[in-house]
Order: structure tokens, then C-alpha cells, then sequence
């Protein structure tokens, strides 16, 4: 049996649902859960079956060339919600459960999912709908695949903003992970309100 690391991500999982009557499938995942900086993002994406855009992958095994051309075609072939927690509710709930509330807001976003495939080992327990969590998803499912696309597309985008905002931390290039640059910039330049005070290299220059 081939192993979902040289063979990429397929629609097996979705095909499996949609022979069970379930048509509404949406693939979810976020990004952004270990950054020092900015919200966690996710997304939910219904793909089309007879419209898969071809080169989906887990988008950490893309470049950000490939990730930034297939994104126009999962926008325009395939159903697709982003949705955020904020560093606020990140800090009042924890990363994990703010993941999971951003991943809810997702598939809230699609106005009605019959079965959710979330990437990781834990269904949100906030989701309404059938779920079947897919460990390493992103490497496996098609439709998670493209969630994870959008969804890291997206997050960067909004760091590079911030970004503007708020110069010398480096988080166009670094989106708000812990970089030596990172790090440094905290220690010279400051906490910024983006910042995640629940995590402990913020929360120890406090």
C-alpha cells in the first residue's frame, strides 16, 4: 500500500461519503496555531467533484508561488469559508480551543455542511455537524488540501499587514512564528497588541 506522503492527497474520504448520501462535503483545517503573533485562521472548502483544480497538496509541501496559483482556482471551482479567532480569544480561551472555534466559524460560514473532515484528532466541539477527524489530513484528503491552502494564504496576507502596521518584527516574512529575528524584535522594540500574551515568550517580557 502506498503511504499519503509519495502519493499526495486524494478523494478517497469524500468519495467514500458521497457513495453514504452525504453531498455537502466540507474538508477544514487552520493555520497559525504556534505563532507568538496574529489570529489563527482556518477554512472549510466544499470542493466540486468533477472540478478539483489539479496540484492540491498539504500547502506546507508547496511553494508560495504554486500555493498563490492555485488559490484563484480552488476560489472560483469550490465552495469555500475563512473564519479567525481573535489574540483576544486566544488568550482568554487557549490556541487549542480558539483553533477549533475558528474551524466552527468556518463551517458555519458554508450555510450547511452534511459532513465535515477536519485535519488533527479532535472534532471541534463546538461543530454541529458530522465530523470524522484525519490525522496528517492535509496530506491525505483533497478537500483538506485546499483548506489548508486558502487558509495559510489568507493568514499570511494578514501578516503582512500588520506587518505595515507595526515594522521590525518581521512578520512578512516570519507570519508571527518565533524566528530568532522575531524574538529579538520583542526584546528591543516591545509587545505589540498583536501579540499572544498567553504564550510564554510574550507572556515572560511582560
Amino acid at each position: 500500500m502506498s503511504t499519503p506522503e509519495t502519493t499526495g492527497p486524494d478523494f478517497t474520504f469524500e468519495q467514500d461519503l458521497l457513495t453514504r448520501g452525504a453531498l455537502r462535503i466540507a474538508g477544514v483545517d487552520e493555520v497559525g496555531r504556534g505563532p507568538l503573533a496574529g489570529p489563527v485562521t482556518a477554512a472549510a472548502v466544499i470542493l466540486d467533484p468533477a472540478r478539483i483544480p489539479a496540484g492540491l497538496n498539504d500547502s506546507k509541501k508547496l511553494t508560495a508561488k504554486r500555493r498563490e496559483a492555485l488559490e484563484p482556482l480552488i476560489l472560483a471551482n469550490a465552495q469555500v469559508s475563512i473564519a479567525h479567532a481573535t489574540v483576544e480569544e486566544i488568550d482568554e480561551i487557549n490556541i487549542l480551543r480558539a483553533s477549533h472555534l475558528a474551524m466552527e466559524r468556518a463551517v458555519a460560514g458554508l450555510g450547511g455542511v452534511d459532513h465535515a473532515l477536519i485535519d488533527g484528532n479532535m472534532i471541534p466541539r463546538g461543530l454541529t455537524v458530522p465530523a470524522t477527524t484525519i490525522i496528517k489530513g492535509d496530506a491525505r484528503s483533497l478537500s483538506i488540501a485546499a483548506a489548508s491552502i486558502v487558509a495559510k494564504i489568507c493568514r499570511d496576507r494578514i501578516m503582512v499587514d500588520l506587518a505595515q502596521q507595526y515594522p521590525g518584527y518581521g512578520w512578512e516574512t516570519n507570519a508571527g512564528y518565533g524566528s530568532k529575528s522575531h524574538i529579538s524584535a520583542l526584546q528591543n522594540l516591545g509587545v505589540t497588541p498583536h501579540h499572544r500574551r498567553s504564550f510564554k515568550p510574550v507572556h515572560n517580557m511582560l
